[in-house]
């Protein structure tokens, strides 16, 4: 790594720090608790929205789960039409096919219904709609809206992105298999639903890896040189509600509490890495995704403790910190123990809920693009513990993922 290089990206990374203290981090009103989406159509006619384009996905759409929405809004007397061809990697597609009907239906207002890719493609609708001139790549990075957007709804079914509080959307190029971020204060959601009887019915496979995106955010944001007052104490929150419910909601779906005890830790943990940024767990795990398809809380949840190895003595101090935040038995143990049992107690919730130690689908031939293209997303922007070069992020790719 060049020394001057190392330098160009800590003080870019410190310029940001004091910058966004500028911006407007205002964050949504909560509606929360079991059967709270019921309330939400009186807030949306509290803002004066008469319109609402509702993205969700067919999946959804399939379960039922939208049913009391729709009724709810209909006693409003508020208007709606659906988009429900969100994919899993919301693709430019998808947010120009979401933005037609926006406009053809005459909408004033958006609802995201659903996981993280509902909510990127309805932030990245938003987008379009108030910047029509610019394309979804035009978009890409930070505070390229800059325009206030349509009030945004946010109703999470499962509980890991954090995207009902986050500034980001992040969209497929299925052409070019490249993930375009789209980061700005804009794209915050202006009101977002907590129920857990939203996620009851949610897959074992969809609970683990959702929560462990959640944690990843948390421990990301934790870990950076960016982090506020805020930020730490809301990771630390989340951290702990995660590390107390997901073995839980994971054998015990239906645990109701649990349930809403993991949609706040991912509301938390959302509130830290949007201001506080995530690391290269992320940056890998997009390019994995945009590359394979790969769901994004399964990348997350493989690479997040490899990642923390990689990055050694530079992060066992927050790490020590966490684990003891973490309620994991920390007594006798020093810093660098105390970081390792953190990640050794990663490491066995991904063992008990049947999540893969590296991946079997990643090609040779792939590793150098996968690389320069999670460099691209992560320096000089996030503010990790140690920063990689092309040959350090090919190599741990090679050695840490695959099989």
């Amino acid at each position: 790594m060049s020394v001057l290089y190392n330098a160009y990206c800590r003080t870019f990374q410190k310029v940001m720090k004091v910058a966004v203290n500028f911006l407007d981090w205002t964050e949504p009103e909560i509606i929360r608790g079991a059967g709270c989406v019921k309330q939400l159509p009186a807030a949306i006619k509290a803002k004066g929205v008469t319109t609402v384009l509702v993205v969700t996905d067919k999946g959804l759409m399939g379960l039922n789960l939208l049913d009391g929405l729709f009724e709810a809004l209909a006693k409003e007397g508020i208007n709606y039409t659906v988009y429900d061809g969100v994919q899993p990697n919301p693709t430019i597609d998808n947010i120009e096919q979401a933005l037609a009907m926006y406009k053809a239906a005459e909408c004033n207002g958006i609802v995201a219904f659903g996981g993280g890719s509902p909510m990127d493609c309805a932030k990245a609708c938003g987008a379009r709609v108030v910047r029509p001139n610019k394309t979804v790549p035009q978009l890409r990075g930070l505070l390229k809206v800059i325009k206030k957007l349509p009030p945004l709804f946010a109703v999470p079914t499962t509980a890991g992105t954090g995207s009902e509080t986050t500034i980001a959307a992040v969209v497929s190029n299925p052409k070019t298999h490249e993930k375009n971020a789209i980061n700005d204060p804009r794209l915050r959601p202006k009101v977002a639903v907590l129920d857990p009887e939203l996620t009851i019915g949610l897959p074992k496979h969809i609970t683990s890896t959702t929560g462990m995106d959640a944690l990843t955010h948390a421990v990301e944001a934790y870990i950076g040189h960016s982090n506020t007052k805020g930020t730490k104490a809301a990771a630390e929150k989340a951290t702990r509600l995660i590390f107390d419910n997901i073995l839980e909601v994971y054998e015990n779906g239906k645990n109701i509490e649990a349930r809403e005890n993991m949609l706040v830790a991912s509301y938390y943990a959302g509130i830290a890495f949007t201001r506080a940024y995530v690391g290269y767990v992320h940056s890998i795990a997009h390019n994995l995704g945009g590359t394979y398809g790969t769901p994004h809380g399964l990348a997350n949840a493989v690479i997040l403790p490899h990642m923390l190895e990689f990055y050694g003595k530079t992060a066992y101090k927050p790490l020590a910190q966490l684990a003891a935040i973490a309620g994991l038995d920390v007594a006798g143990l020093d810093e660098e123990q105390k970081a390792k049992l953190f990640i050794a107690k990663i490491k066995e919730f991904n063992a008990k809920m049947n999540i893969p130690e590296k991946f079997d689908f990643i090609k040779d031939e792939d590793v150098s693009l996968i690389a320069k293209r999670a460099l691209m997303e992560g320096n000089p922007l996030y503010p990790v513990p140690k920063i990689m070069d092309q040959k350090q992020c090919e190599s741990f790719i090679r050695t840490e993922l695959m099989q």
